[in-house]
């Protein structure tokens, strides 16, 4: 019986179809590697799931990030500043881990959730306003 970590909520939508895809995309990949993980809890299962979630999460940050360079976006570094916060983050977790900590997937689900909702909302959807211009 998989648990779901993170469930797509309507406050993570911004209302563009193709960024709305890709921000499923990247829940539903959590969500696998959270399925993955099962009732193995061993510290090294539980460190390779926080870092595929860390390396995936990356990759899409640098992607969103080389796309405002390009276009000259004007809140760069704000929207940068909210990335390098969440990685520092799961940085920390990851270290907590590390030094034997359990990991808690509700608190772990529910702190995403909040990070996706507040970011998605506020520097997501400035973003792609002003792509669409």
């Amino acid at each position: 019986q998989a648990v779901t970590l993170l469930q797509w909520q309507s406050s993570f939508s911004i209302g563009i179809a193709e960024v709305d895809h890709e921000h499923r995309g990247l829940i539903d990949l959590i969500n696998r590697l959270h399925d993955a993980l099962g009732e193995d809890r061993s510290s090294e299962r539980v460190e390779a799931f926080l870092g595929e979630i860390f390396a995936d999460v990356s990759a899409h940050f640098a992607l969103e990030e080389r796309v405002m360079r390009e276009r000259h976006y004007d809140a760069l570094a704000a929207h940068k500043a909210e990335h390098e916060q969440l990685l520092d983050d799961l940085r920390d977790l990851m270290d907590e881990q590390a030094a034997g900590a359990e990991l808690d997937d509700a608190r772990f689900g529910a702190r995403l959730a909040q990070w996706f909702t507040g970011h998605f909302q506020t520097q997501d959807a400035r973003l792609h306003r002003h792509l669409q211009r």
